[in-house]
């Protein structure tokens, strides 16, 4: 499968001379080019690519902003920071960076890059996996067939099957129903929901979005390996099953 790719720079040289670099490379897919934060934030939203090469230094606002405001959403794709100066290495490792490449680049240097994301992808469904194994591990699971929301300034519970899918924005995990959407009250990250939904009917199509799969209307392939899914609430919801977890998507549905 190819890499989805955005390259940003805020320097036309620099994104010819990136572009050029990684047209050598078959598993790379360059979807988008930006040459400011404000349209890079614009299309990883809507394309949510696998991975950015990042410049760190722009107008406005700089490439540690752009990751900042991207880990408040649903989608944070592998970021690959690009700079002139390696005073900024040790802080682009703090934002979890896959890699960090100094310009002009250099061919044999993006090549270990790009080595490097691969690997990451490959063990990506095990991290995964992992994260939740610990989550699990740090306090006691209870089973559970209801979720607690916050509503019209009380606590209510609703039953799991009436919940058509959950997801995080805006730092809590919202709860949606036919026609209505609550805050959750209690569990606040997406791996201690996963691992309180455990053997139930609900599924984590990507990080920020937990699906219950018997409220899947219907679903189709998407490009690059991602699959969409239409909800069968009043909206009409269309989510998107990451690439990584389509197998398991599949399999849970016995396809």
């Amino acid at each position: 499968m190819k890499i989805s790719t955005i390259i940003v720079d805020d320097e036309q040289p620099a994104l010819d001379e990136l572009r050029f670099l990684l047209s050598t490379y078959e598993d790379i897919n360059i979807i988008a080019e930006a040459n400011s934060a404000s349209k890079a934030l614009k299309l990883i939203a809507e394309l949510q690519p696998d991975l950015v090469f990042l410049d760190i230094q722009m107008p406005n606002r700089n490439g540690f902003e752009v990751v900042a405001e991207l880990e408040q959403g649903t989608h944070l794709p592998m970021i690959i920071f690009a700079t002139a100066y390696d005073h900024y290495a040790v802080e682009a490792f703090e934002k979890n960076a896959i890699d960090y490449i100094l310009k002009p680049l250099s061919s044999k240097r993006l090549g270990l890059t790009i080595d490097k994301i691969k690997n990451s992808i490959s063990n990506n469904s095990i991290q995964d996996k992992l994260h939740l194994l610990l989550a699990q591990m740090q306090e006691p699971v209870a089973k559970i067939n209801k979720l607690s929301l916050e509503k019209d300034g009380k606590i209510q519970l609703i039953p799991l099957d009436e919940v058509a899918y959950c997801h995080y924005d805006d730092a809590k995990i919202f709860v949606n129903s036919m026609d209505s959407s609550n805050p959750l009250y209690g569990a606040n990250t997406m791996d201690k929901l996963e691992g309180q939904l455990a053997g139930t009917s609900f599924f984590r199509i990507h990080r920020g979005v937990m699906v219950n799969l018997d409220w899947i209307q219907e679903f189709s392939p998407w490009y690059n390996g991602k699959y969409n899914l239409i909800l069968r609430d009043s909206g009409k919801t269309e989510l998107t099953v990451s690439r990584l977890r389509v197998k398991e998507f599949k399999q849970r549905l016995g396809i």
